[in-house]
C-alpha cells in the first residue's frame, strides 16, 4: 500500500482527497495545511469550477500537519501529493526530492521554464520520481482519442482542433488573479499543450495570435507547426468568455479512415454536452465504448485514475510517460513560445 502525504488543501488538494478514497494500491496518510480549521476537519468553502464544494471531513487515522516540513520528515509518507498554489511548485518539490520522496505536483509544473527544467534535473540527478498531475488524457473522450491515435485503429492522424475556453473566476480567491498563474495562456491552456504533446508529438513551431494583458496570456489561437507539416493541428483556448459559459472543451479529430467529435461545457451553471463523443466512418456513425474510469462516474474519478497511475509508478519505480516531468516541462515551453509569437507576430521554435 502506497502512503500518500497531500501538500495543500485547496480545491485540488481537496479533489485528490476524494479521488484517493477510491484509489487501489494507496491511500492518503497524511496532509499538511497551515489552516487550522481545515487540520480539523472543517473544508467547508473549499470549492471549484467543478464538482459539489467540500464539507466536514473524516481524518480519523490521517496524520494532520500545519507545517508540510514535518510531512516530508514522515517516513510513513510514499508519495507527496503537491497541491499548492503554481508559484510554490517548484520550492517544494525540490525539497521533497532532496528529502528523497517520490513526487506529484499538480500541474501546471511551474510558471517558468528555467524553474521546470531546474525540477527536473534535480529528480534525474537523485534518482527521484518527479510526475505531473495532467489529469486531462484520464478523462474518458481523451483517453478514447489517444488510444485510437496510438493504436493506429483508424489510420494514422491527419488534423486535430482543439478548444477549452473559460470565463474569469470567481469561485475560488486562489484563481481570481490570472497574474498568480501566469495568465489563462499557461494555468488552463497547458493542458491542451500537454494533451497535443502526448498524442500529436512536441511540435517543432507554435505561431500563435492572442489577447495579451500585463504581458501574460489570456486568450489565443495556435497552429501547431510539425517537421513534416503533418499532422495539421490548432487549438483556441483562453479565459475571456462571458460570464454564462463558465467552461467549455472538446475537439475535432480527424484520421485516415474516422473522424471523432465531441464538445461539452459549464453553460448557465448547467453541464450540457452539446456532442457526446462520436465516431465517424464512411458507414457512418459508430458505437463508442467508452474508458471505465476506476472511480466509476463520480465526479473526481479522472483524478482516481491519475492517482493511480502515480502509485504504480512509486511501486514500479518507472515514470509513466503520461505524468512525466519531462513531458509537462515541454508543454510548458510550447506555452512561453506561443508567448513570443503572439507579442513577434512571427513563428516561434519550442525549444
Amino acid at each position: 500500500m502506497i502512503r500518500i502525504g497531500i501538500i495543500g488543501i485547496g480545491f485540488m488538494g481537496y479533489t485528490h482527497f476524494e479521488g484517493a478514497c477510491d484509489l487501489s494500491g494507496g491511500r492518503v496518510t497524511a496532509i499538511a495545511t497551515r489552516n487550522q480549521k481545515k487540520l480539523d476537519g472543517d473544508w467547508t468553502g473549499v470549492q471549484g469550477n467543478f464538482g459539489p464544494p467540500a464539507g466536514k471531513v473524516d481524518l480519523s487515522g490521517i496524520k494532520t500537519y500545519s507545517d508540510y516540513h514535518q510531512l516530508l520528515a514522515d517516513p510513513d509518507v510514499d508519495l507527496v501529493d503537491i497541491c499548492l498554489p503554481t508559484n510554490l511548485h517548484e520550492s517544494v518539490a525540490l525539497e521533497s526530492i532532496v528529502a528523497g520522496k517520490a513526487t506529484l505536483v499538480e500541474k501546471p509544473i511551474t510558471i517558468e521554464v528555467e524553474a521546470a527544467d531546474r525540477m527536473v534535473r534535480a529528480a534525474q540527478e537523485a534518482g527521484t520520481l518527479l510526475m505531473v498531475g495532467q489529469v486531462l488524457p484520464f478523462f474518458p473522450e481523451f483517453r478514447f482519442v489517444a488510444e485510437c491515435v496510438s493504436s493506429g485503429r483508424y489510420g494514422k492522424l491527419r488534423a486535430a482542433h482543439f478548444r477549452r475556453v473559460i470565463c474569469p473566476p470567481d469561485w475560488s480567491e486562489e484563481m481570481a488573479d490570472f497574474r498568480k498563474l501566469g495568465g489563462w495562456g499557461i494555468d488552463l491552456h497547458i493542458h491542451d499543450n500537454h494533451y497535443i504533446s502526448l498524442v500529436c508529438g512536441v511540435p517543432k513551431e507554435v505561431f500563435s495570435q492572442g489577447i495579451l494583458q500585463d504581458g501574460l496570456v489570456n486568450h489565443l489561437h495556435t497552429q501547431y507547426i510539425y517537421d513534416d507539416r503533418e499532422p495539421a493541428v490548432s487549438c483556441v483556448s483562453g479565459g475571456i468568455a462571458a460570464d454564462g459559459l463558465q467552461f467549455a472543451h472538446g475537439f475535432e479529430i480527424y484520421l485516415e479512415r474516422a473522424t471523432l467529435l465531441y464538445n461539452a461545457g459549464t453553460l448557465g451553471g448547467e453541464w450540457v454536452v452539446d456532442r457526446p463523443l462520436t465516431l465517424l466512418t464512411s458507414q457512418g456513425d459508430e458505437k463508442v465504448t467508452l474508458p471505465q474510469l476506476a472511480g466509476g462516474a463520480e465526479w473526481y474519478s479522472a483524478f482516481t485514475d491519475e492517482l493511480g497511475q502515480a502509485v504504480e509508478a512509486v511501486e514500479s519505480g518507472k515514470e509513466p510517460t503520461i505524468l512525466s516531468g519531462a513531458l509537462a516541462r515541454d508543454a510548458l515551453k510550447i506555452c512561453a513560445a506561443e508567448a513570443r509569437s503572439i507579442t513577434t507576430g512571427q513563428s516561434v521554435a519550442v525549444a
